[in-house]
């Protein structure tokens, strides 16, 4: 048996039955979930912990971790409405199982991860245009990390940092740092006590650092971290089990309280379903919600924070069906179900959810829908089109590319009220230099359709 398959078994070992069940189960709310494609293992099969892109021409991008011509996985495009098309089909050589989603570069390319096949079969990075042109960036050798499972992040210094699940000098993982043309530095190798086999990416926060999870050690259930650029680490919450998140899967996000949020697939109340979880950046931890299986089990994404301030999420299993369900939940914990997957609509949704810039929630299924092969789905929970950034802060005279929808005819572009020069490259995306003078805030886009308001605020570098 591959390391791989072994890999994937023990993280899949996790999916057994909760031990306690739950005394009643929430009613989900009425939401319009719509299945946009299903999967038949030609165009693809069982996307894994993807999360979608969105890409300058409006459209979702992502993979699937098998299916295709060679069974390898595909990279492909959807849009808003459902059009679909595979752009490529992995093939080892440029690596196979791309089991987590990719993330929108600078210069227009997509960023992404496979998790075995390149030049020692221990996985890739990877660049792809967005009509599916593949470049392998680099290779990964064991020593500087084997089978990462989450996507690379794009930092405010224009390179990518990500993590490999095994791999170093011990075999625990590694963090890394890679430019755009593909140099690799290893940041930190895991040992054991630091932490053991991160499937979680890094998100960066405040004052730079990037901030992340790993599955397993520490005292067993894993550890929530930050390190530097530079490789500097600080362990911010060692997880002991009972009534504390345990075993994270999922990367954390940012949310705009200066807090993280995230998500372990056990731990908790009823240890064996999973927690929703507030950490701030100094490592004080906070269970906002114990699953119990009703409501939902093993939750393996990370969280996506919509433009109401609700966190949204996926939990792989449970619900009415057991397939898995949406859910959404505040900062201060309030959990609401929003739906229950019934594997006619998709089954087994391990990615997460993702915000459209028309205000949708988007997210694929790994199993269920016409084939059994997994869905790509939208959900409707009725918010409203906004803009986002590709990088939420700069200095001034950068140029901020910006992606949204209807922006044809656009009158204006302000920083925190600050009036900026723009140039409108297409319907659904434009660039605009941070004006002399403009501070930290929302900026918002005037459009023939109205004004459209930024996700999160953009930091004016000093």
């Amino acid at each position: 048996m591959s390391n791989r398959l072994m890999l994937c078994r023990r993280v899949r070992r996790f999916f057994v039955a909760c031990a306690l069940g739950a005394a009643s189960l929430l009613a989900a709310s009425a939401q319009t979930l719509t299945t946009l494609h299903s999967f038949k293992l030609t165009d693809g099969a069982d996307p894994f912990y993807i999360t979608l892109a969105e890409g300058r021409d409006g459209k979702l991008y992502g993979t699937t971790d098998s299916g295709g011509s060679a069974d390898y996985g595909t990279a492909f495009r959807i849009t808003p409405l459902g059009s679909f098309s595979v752009l490529y089909s992995f093939d080892i050589t440029h690596g196979a199982h791309p089991a987590a989603g990719l993330t929108l570069g600078p210069n227009g390319l997509f960023y992404g991860t496979t998790v075995g096949g390149g030049v020692y079969g221990d996985g890739t990075v990877f660049s792809m245009s967005a009509r599916g042109a593949i470049t392998v960036l680099t290779s990964f050798n064991g020593s500087n990390g084997q089978y990462p499972y989450a996507p690379v992040v794009l930092a405010n210094d224009g390179n990518y940092y990500g993590t490999a699940s095994l791999g170093g000098p011990v075999f625990s993982g590694t963090t890394f740092k890679m430019t755009a043309f593909g140099a690799l530095t290893v940041l930190l190798s895991f040992d054991g006590g630091s932490g053991a086999q991160p499937f979680a990416g890094l998100v960066q926060g405040p004052g730079g650092r990037f901030y992340g999870a790993t599955t397993f050690g520490g005292a067993g259930y894993g550890v929530v971290f930050s390190i530097t650029s530079s490789g500097m680490f600080k362990e911010l919450s060692n997880l002991y089990g009972s009534g504390f998140p345990a075993y994270p899967i999922g990367t954390l996000v940012l949310g705009d309280d200066g807090n993280f949020y995230g998500t372990s697939v056990q731990g908790g109340e009823y240890f064996y379903c999973g927690t929703v979880f507030q950490i701030t950046p100094t490592g004080v931890l906070t269970v906002l919600h114990s699953f119990s299986g009703a409501d939902g089990e093993y939750p393996t994404a990370g969280l996506v924070q919509a433009t109401d301030g609700k966190l949204y999420g996926t939990t792989s299993q449970g619900g009415t069906h057991g397939f898995g369900t949406i859910f959404s939940i505040t900062t201060s914990g309030a959990f609401t179900a929003l739906y229950n997957f019934d594997n006619v609509h998709g089954a087994y949704p391990y990615g997460g959810l993702m915000q459209h810039t028309n205000g949708t929630l988007y997210g694929t299924t790994a199993g269920g829908g016409t084939t059994g092969d997994g869905t790509v789905f939208s959900l409707d929970v009725g918010l409203g089109p906004f803009v986002k950034f590709l990088l939420n802060s700069g200095e001034v005279g950068s140029v901020v590319q910006i992606l949204g929808n209807h922006l044809t005819g656009t009158s204006s572009v302000t920083f925190n009220g600050t009036a900026a020069s723009f140039t409108v490259e297409s319907d659904t995306f434009l660039k605009a230099t941070v004006p002399a003078g403009a501070t930290s805030g929302a900026v918002v886009v005037t459009t023939p359709s109205g004004a459209l308001t930024s996700n999160v605020n953009f930091t004016v570098k000093l």
